[in-house]
């Protein structure tokens, strides 16, 4: 079947509406405010969690399940004839009259209709409170009066996630609910809260510092915390006997595996709507006045619709920062609402609250967080400002860095991948850069180890450790368990092997600092970096260079990787695209690497991270030649290398080339057959199978992936050609060759740039510039708060 026969985008890209439940995965969205955090699925799976998906999930996520959403926020409606079914279509898959599911930036709401009740559930979560709100809003569609049972319902987890999955049987001990009475609210935690990132026998002593309340804005008539008891014996969430029971048994209970479910009646007159809220909250242990608070106000209806409008305000103005048009209707909906919206969950989820990442095992990255960042700083440069000194806090005084922290624990760990702290000065540059706060590098920020210094000492400090601790004898830095390719883990593990993309990648870094310290007045700084950049370019060309692209590292043993004298994995897809990205590449070998990776990565869906994939598991280099040839770090389709090569190639002026991959890898159109594709077709995932495994197009680990902030950036900065520096804003586009024009609006330091761009086929020379009707060279300067700057640019056909 055909994309269309699953979905299609509405209001003008802000919406995605599947059509029909049965879609090839679970199609999912997120909400919430960045301490409540949901994933909702197109029928309603999904879990919820806290500030921590680890250390304080809220609802159960049940791993390897089919579906992978089971289970989720679910409402039964029970007729008058004893028959029931679910508005979302799961857990009780009847065959709907009408199904529709609307994913949209701040909410996704469902509507179906089944023995003439037509049902919606609208799920968002308030900017200021941490409650999920499901708005109901059912209305009969036969004439006749009818009378209702409706019972919502979720499963709970109630504190660590990955101890209820490896050690359920006891910690269900420590789980208690209670039923408030006249509040009518069911409340849930526990009294016993392990933060530890593995399985140990060590016991805290402390309680979960958190407590659920679920409410409804009906009359309950019964209500059920204990699982087994809702569900019965030898069923499931599909059949339930406290739903085929007619009655719930209120049972609140002070150990056995939790839940929440509220039975309620509802009578509709022929042709009348009524509507209903759930509220599925949680506040901080002892404030249970603050959750009666909450349940009063999200039994209001005029203040659900305040609450929610004021979720589709956040989302307008932080959409309102930058909006594009050009000639292609999917570039347009992906850079002004899919790709804001994806780069705004990898933000709060980073690599850690997904279907594909679980939640349990790898909380905050530095490296990670460092490009998430780059999505919504145009919008909320604080966002930005806030990630940068977290990650900050995780850096050692040495410069060294954690590789990855929890939240709430603050524990990590320090792995000695090569590239972690080099991800440092990309993250403070970029936001000089956006900002102009010049101020920021002053900003004191604590060392992990203690004591604290500057923003600036931390960034020269990310460097300084690279140079002096983990360089090689040939100047080129050591491997160590891995770079940014995490599956590289054994070409370096004796301390002896180098990896060149680290090298090209500290180049980088050693070039946007100098930048930077010349700025500040650090000269001699600034000088030092030039010199090393200088040193380790030509180290890379003298020893890297293979003839027709630049190899990927060298081994413990000597040997190479990413050469033409490999059988396998000859070439790397990285070590080109940043060789132009951090200049160290002369013109003649930016083209032959780029135009090799080109020729033998290639394929009709995006080039490979690698090729030829290893089919020869191969101890020296690691895991990467024990994954299944064509899927992962092994020769797929991986999109963030994809996003660089674009960069590089729009950096060199390949429009067509950028384009042709940029095109290729659009998440709609690698959807065209959904049913190979299988995941969302609105948000990219982490890599497609590539044409060495039969399953060519299938892809995986959708949502949580740094391709959706590179993807965004190298449109808006290098395609589409506006991009923020120290003096104001640079428009220099290279633009698909197919396009006549494009159009860009864009915040910048207070000011609004209404920026055009037009071929003209008269013009032989330079571009043309005007800005507000004069001829202007150079970046666009900031101006008072407030200003709308109008810019044509006008360039050669």
């Amino acid at each position: 079947m055909s994309l269309q026969d699953y979905g299609r985008f509405e209001d003008g890209g802000r919406v995605f509406r599947i059509t029909r439940p049965d879609t090839p995965a679970p199609w999912v969205n997120y909400v919430g405010n960045g301490r409540l955090m949901g994933l909702v699925s197109h029928t309603g799976g999904g879990y919820t969690y806290w500030r921590c998906p680890r250390d304080s999930r809220i609802t159960r996520h049940r791993y390897n399940a089919l579906p992978w959403d089971r289970p989720g926020r679910y409402i039964y409606i029970r007729n008058e004839e004893g028959r029931y079914w679910s508005p979302t279509w799961q857990p009780v898959p009847l065959e709907l009259d009408d199904y529709s599911c609307r994913h949209s930036m701040g909410w996704t709401a469902i509507e179906s209709e089944f023995d003439g009740i037509r049902a919606c559930v609208l799920y968002f979560v308030p900017p200021d409170d941490d409650v999920e709100i499901w708005r109901v809003r059912l209305s009969d569609t036969q004439g006749r009066r009818r009378s209702l049972q409706i019972t919502p319902y979720v499963e709970l987890c109630l504190g660590h996630a990955l101890v209820d999955l490896i050690n359920q049987p006891n910690d269900q001990h420590f789980n208690r609910t209670s039923w408030d009475a006249g509040n009518q609210i069911l409340f849930a935690t526990k009294d016993y809260w392990v933060q530890y990132r593995t399985a140990t026998v060590a016991q805290p002593n402390q309680a979960w510092d958190g407590e659920v309340f679920f409410a409804t804005s009906l009359p309950v008539e019964s209500f059920e915390s204990r699982k087994e008891t809702f569900i019965g014996r030898w069923r499931s969430e599909s059949n339930p006997e406290g739903i085929e029971r007619g009655r719930l048994l209120n049972t609140e209970i002070t150990a056995g595996d939790a839940c929440a479910a509220l039975q309620c009646s509802v009578t509709l007159e022929p042709g009348q709507q009524g509507e209903f809220t759930v509220l599925l909250g949680v506040v901080p242990r002892g404030e249970r006045e603050t959750a009666r608070r909450l349940v009063r106000q999200g039994r209001d209806r005029a203040w659900v619709e305040n609450e929610f409008q004021r979720v589709e305000q956040w989302w307008s103005a932080f959409l309102d920062a930058l909006q594009v048009r050009t000639p292609d209707p999917d570039v347009d909906i992906l850079m002004n609402y899919w790709l804001r919206k994806q780069t705004w969950a990898t933000y709060y989820a980073t690599r850690s609250a997904g279907y594909y990442h679980g939640g349990l095992l790898f909380g905050s990255g530095v490296r990670d967080s460092a490009q998430d960042l780059l999505g919504p700083i145009i919008a909320e440069p604080a966002m930005a400002e806030a990630k940068i000194l977290n990650i900050l806090r995780h850096q050692f005084s040495d410069g060294s860095t954690l590789h990855n922290w929890f939240p709430l624990t603050d524990e990590g760990e320090k792995t000695g991948h090569s590239d972690t702290p080099l991800w440092i000065p990309l993250a403070v540059t970029s936001y000089i850069r956006e900002t102009g706060n010049f101020s920021y590098l002053e900003h004191i920020v604590p060392w992990q180890d203690g004591g604290e210094d500057t923003v600036l000492e931390h960034l020269i400090q990310s460097l300084d450790y690279t140079l002096h601790h983990r360089m090689s004898p040939r100047n080129l830095p050591l491997f160590g368990p891995g770079d940014w390719n995490d599956t590289l883990d054994y070409v370096g593990r004796k301390g002896i092997g180098e990896s060149i993309w680290v090298a090209e990648f500290l180049c980088y870094g050693l070039r946007e600092a100098a930048l930077l310290l010349r700025r500040v007045g650090l000269e001699s700084k600034a000088s030092e970096y030039e010199r090393w950049y200088a040193t380790v370019a030509e180290t890379i060309n003298t020893l890297a260079w293979d003839g027709e692209w630049y190899i990927r590292g060298f081994r413990d043993d000597g040997g190479v990787i990413g050469s033409s004298r490999n059988k396998e994995g000859r070439i790397f897809l990285n070590a080109q695209s940043w060789a132009v990205i951090s200049g160290i590449a002369p013109p003649e070998r930016s083209k032959m690497a780029m135009d090799s990776a080109y020729r033998l990565c290639g394929t009709p869906r995006g080039p490979k991270i690698l090729a030829p994939a290893y089919r020869t598991v191969d101890p020296g280099i690691g895991l990467a030649t024990r994954c299944v040839p064509g899927k992962k770090e092994n020769g797929a389709i991986f999109n963030h290398p994809v996003s660089w090569a674009i960069l590089a190639e729009a950096m060199l002026g390949n429009a067509g080339r950028a384009w042709e991959y940029f095109r290729q890898t659009m998440p709609m159109r690698q959807a065209a057959d959904p049913d190979i594709y299988l995941m969302e077709p609105y948000v990219y995932s982490e890599y497609v199978t590539s044409d060495e495994h039969p399953e060519f197009g299938q892809a995986s680990h959708s949502w949580l992936t740094g391709s959706a902030v590179w993807m965004f950036r190298t449109m808006l900065d290098w395609m589409l050609g506006v991009r923020p520096d120290y003096d104001g804003l640079i428009v220099s586009p290279t633009l698909p060759p197919e396009w006549p024009e494009a159009h860009v609006r864009r915040r910048f330091r207070g000011c609004v740039y209404d920026i055009r761009i037009r071929r003209d086929e008269s013009i032989r020379d330079e571009a043309r510039v005007t800005l507000d009707g004069a001829p202007h060279t150079g970046p666009l300067p900031p101006g008072p708060a407030g200003t709308v700057f109008r810019v044509e640019y006008q360039v050669g056909g």
